[in-house]
């Protein structure tokens, strides 16, 4: 029987590097899969999953209207399938995570699924909240803090490197925005800031 995998790190951990991989190992072994990215993430354009180590592939795209067993379902009508890949899988909603349980379930492809389980204030994306409570597997993938200790949270910062504590859940943005820390320098840099911002006498908006 087919799975719902979600795997999940902070920013930094080779999310999109491990999916193309999985990608390669399908198709090198003669295997047909389906690429699917968040359309609000087009830093490479619309339609295209990056890695930092310059792999890259396209992909059909997701936004919340998207109806993600329809659509692999139609793609089913042309081609086999034998594998489902999800990058940025933290923009999913409850409905698509929903619509891939299907997927798996009633089409019988496994589907794999590739995120950050928390945003830039601790709280969980809707996305990964369902895929953390309806996946199959839970993967954490590993990220490094500067002090070597496993990364598993997101800081956001200005151009400045503050921290920013404040602001939109969905802010796209690679190393020049976000910081993978450890939980206690996670905190640490966010005290800071508030302190810095309180010195100042700097509205807390940040």
């Amino acid at each position: 029987m087919a799975k719902l995998y979600f795997y999940y790190a902070a920013m930094n951990a080779g999310k999109s590097t491990t999916l193309l991989q999985a990608d390669f190992n399908y198709r090198e072994r003669g295997m047909e899969t389906m690429l699917w990215t968040a359309a609000v993430d087009d830093r490479l354009g619309v339609g295209a999953i990056g890695s930092r180590i310059a792999l890259s592939a396209a992909a059909h795209t997701f936004d919340e209207s998207s109806d993600l067993f329809v659509a692999i379902s139609n793609e089913l009508r042309k081609r086999k399938l034998d594998c489902i890949l999800i990058d940025e899988a933290q923009f999913l909603s409850q409905p698509h995570v929903l619509q891939l349980c299907e997927v798996a379930d009633q089409l019988n492809i496994p589907v794999l699924c590739y995120g950050l389980r928390t945003d830039f204030q601790a709280k969980l994306f809707p996305g990964s909240a369902a895929l953390l409570a309806l996946a199959d597997t839970l993967v954490e993938l590993k990220a490094v803090c500067e002090c070597g200790r496993k990364a598993t949270m997101n800081l956001r910062v200005d151009e400045e490197g503050h921290a920013i504590v404040r602001g939109q859940q969905t802010e796209i943005g690679g190393n020049d925005r976000y910081i993978a820390l450890c939980r206690k320098h996670f905190f640490e840099r966010l005290n800071e800031s508030r302190a810095r911002q309180l010195s100042l006498g700097l509205p807390r908006s940040q």
